[in-house]
């Protein structure tokens, strides 16, 4: 069986991050394994407190996994300290990690900004040079590209402009009113553009998508696919979590990860 890791906060109410990464690595067919960057107390409605780890733990953690089941791929979501971004690139620099998909969690959903400007000038510096993919959604593709996006040749530019400047190929996500939900792809080895093309499903429970897309997105690269076809297989699996119509707590509720598992263990 294929390995990959989650490095990323903990969602206490089990939609987003950690908790959301293993559900869909897991189903996604490979072996999950994470390390913690942070505690969140959270639910459907918001976040009320963060307790980030130590740069020393963290590493702890890391080397934990690396020196004993060595992770295929890895996903990275939300790092919201300078420090926690160094420790995370000194120890996958020190492991040759491979297959690293990075999601640069920048932005809440509301608009806040959720990293300082010298960490995100870190993250910029050390981690994201090390990535494979980093996967922003409209909001991050605008900080890092420094652009506004207004349309789909903008998020084109910003993909292009992305990839040249940081090194990495790059999967702008659509939404946020600029097309319902199509993503852009440029590959850095080949420099080509590609538009995935995805269903809009209505559904107002959307907790966690981009933390499930990248950590399926990793779990397809695992398993040695293509970048493309990870992120199809990826996008594919996602509509259907979204799409199986799950409604839980009183705000953006989480997806049904879980949709398609055999029915012998259900009941």
């Amino acid at each position: 069986m294929k390995t990959a890791l989650t490095i990323a906060g903990s969602d206490s109410s089990g939609g987003a991050g950690i908790q959301a990464d293993l559900k869909a690595m897991t189903l996604n067919g490979v072996f999950a394994m994470s390390a913690i960057t942070a505690l969140t107390a959270q639910n459907t409605t918001g976040v009320t407190d963060i307790m980030d780890v130590s740069p020393e733990f963290l590493k702890s953690q890391l080397d934990a996994v690396f020196t004993d089941i060595y992770p295929d791929a890895i996903k990275i979501g939300m790092v919201s300290d300078k420090d926690l971004i160094i420790a995370i690139a000194e120890k996958l620099e020190e492991y040759q990690a491979k297959n690293i998909v990075l999601d640069p969690v920048m932005v809440a959903t509301s608009g806040s900004k959720l990293l300082k400007d010298d960490a995100i000038d870190t993250l910029k510096e050390r981690l994201i040079p090390l990535a494979d993919l980093i996967t922003p959604n409209i909001p991050e593709a605008e900080i890092l590209a420094n652009m506004q996006i207004k349309n789909e040749i903008d998020m084109e530019v910003a993909a292009e402009k992305m990839a040249n400047e940081l090194g990495v190929s790059v999967l702008v996500k659509g939404g946020h009113s600029i097309n319902d939900a199509n993503d852009v792809l440029f590959e850095i080895d080949s420099l080509n553009i590609t538009w995935i093309n995805g269903k809009r499903i209505k559904n107002e429970n959307t907790h966690g998508t981009g933390c499930t897309l990248s950590s399926a997105i990793a779990a397809n690269l695992a398993k040695d696919k293509s970048l493309e076809e990870s992120v199809r297989n990826a996008k594919k699996y996602l509509e259907g979590a979204l799409n199986d119509g799950l409604d839980l707590g009183k705000g953006s509720g989480p997806m049904n990860h879980a949709f398609d598992i055999k029915e012998a263990y259900k009941s």
